[in-house]
């Protein structure tokens, strides 16, 4: 009425092969899980940074008289590091005498404790009588990868906003450069970050090779801006047409 040896031995088997299996795929869900964690972790950091400086770009106005919206584009070694200097409404008052106004920079530069590239946001909301320094700084994103800002004025996109020098050029040329004064009407943003996940090449397999970026994208209007007139003039078949909405993207390096 018992068990013979075979039954014992296919059963044995069996249930040595359910065990493998379910280790195998426990194992696999749990190697996936790790794998994917610093993906999602910049993915939420990029979408929090963007939604900062989006709505920061939305209620931007004129820093000041002679320096109104100030966007340059630079690098760090071969690293985009483009830094723009704009003012504010979006900032609510914290202490008395303050206001609604903010003076705000944002601007690649390395953490002090890591070294590595981080995005940081500048924020003043006093007048001061130099409106590109002062107040206090801010790490909104780490592991950058690259910082780039386009500036549309109605018509065409700019690599960069009045540019003090270029300002002072255009003082004795009968060109007109839109770009060189006044408020862009929207902001182009793409933030580069850095994955997380280390990539072993098949030469040296013993070496980590970081990952391609991550790259993301978001177009903030500036509300607040006057229609420009190069935006309401010219030839409809050479401009660049409208900016499109806002909206965060992931895509290829830039």
């Amino acid at each position: 009425s018992g068990f013979t040896l075979i039954e014992i031995v296919i059963s044995s088997t069996l249930m040595a092969m359910i065990i493998v299996s379910a280790y195998l795929c426990f194992s696999a869900s749990v190697a996936g899980q790790k794998a994917m964690e610093p993906r999602l972790d910049t993915v939420q950091n990029a979408r929090v940074a963007l939604a900062l400086m989006s709505a920061d770009f939305r209620a931007a106005c004129p820093l000041d008289k002679d320096s109104e919206f100030i966007g340059m584009h630079r690098m760090l070694g071969d690293t985009v590091a483009d830094n723009v200097d704009f003012a504010t409404h979006n900032y609510t008052p914290r202490r008395a005498g303050e206001g609604d106004f903010c003076e705000m920079s944002y601007y690649i530069d390395a953490n002090p404790e890591t070294g590595r590239l981080s995005l940081w946001r500048r924020r003043n909301p006093t007048i001061a009588p130099d409106p590109l320094s002062g107040g206090s700084k801010e790490e909104i994103a780490e592991g950058v990868r690259g910082f780039r800002l386009e500036y549309f004025d109605g018509w065409d996109w700019y690599d960069s906003w009045g540019d003090l020098e270029k300002r002072a050029k255009a003082e004795s040329s009968q060109q007109s450069s839109p770009n060189l004064s006044g408020m862009p009407e929207a902001v182009r943003i793409t933030l580069l970050l850095e994955s997380g996940r280390p990539q072993h090449t098949n030469a040296t397999p013993e070496e980590p090779k970081p990952e391609p970026p991550m790259v993301f994208q978001t177009i903030a209007r500036i509300n607040l801006t006057k229609p420009s007139a190069s935006g309401s003039a010219g030839d409809s078949s050479t401009g660049a047409g409208p900016a499109p909405a806002s909206g965060a993207t992931e895509g290829q390096p830039f």
